[in-house]
């Protein structure tokens, strides 16, 4: 699948929501939004990023910025996430990982010689008129927060 680039349309999603409504790309017209792909609730890696973005909650408030984190696992298993970690953005779940291939994130991967498909890290910034901003593929977890809010403002 082809990556995306800033300057292109984000594509559009209509994903469940950890607080139970539908939430899609058309609805947050008018806000920068820092959509941010992870491969699963509550496991090291997802878990620092989270509290990062989660630590910054102010700073990117101030900045008008909305985070969203989206992955493949259950709602019942984001509301668990979220609750545990006290995370103040919205969580979606993409089970049949419609976004993650339009966002281009679901992947081939491989660990311990054993190859599956799954979600590689990424963060997407997309401004208020539904355009990326930034396409960030194969991220690291560790000071990713501050640095999309750099791209993002």
């Amino acid at each position: 699948m082809a990556r995306l680039e800033a300057g292109q349309p984000a594509p559009d999603f209509s994903l469940q929501s950890d607080d139970g409504s539908t939430v899609d790309l058309a609805g947050l017209r008018g806000t920068t939004v820092a959509l941010y792909f992870y491969p699963k609730d509550d496991t090291t890696g997802c878990t620092a990023q989270a509290c990062e973005f989660r630590d910054m909650k102010a700073d990117y408030d101030a900045a008008g910025v909305r985070v969203i984190g989206v992955s493949p696992d259950p709602l019942k298993s984001h509301v668990k996430f979220r609750d545990k970690h006290d995370l103040p953005f919205t969580l979606l779940s993409d089970p049949e990982h419609e976004a993650a291939e339009a966002y281009g994130v679901w992947v081939e991967k491989s660990m311990y010689g054993r190859t599956y498909m799954g979600i590689e890290r990424s963060t997407f910034v997309i401004g208020p008129d539904g355009v990326l901003k930034e396409a960030l593929y194969k991220v690291k977890p560790k000071g990713h927060a501050a640095s999309v809010l750099e791209l993002a403002t």
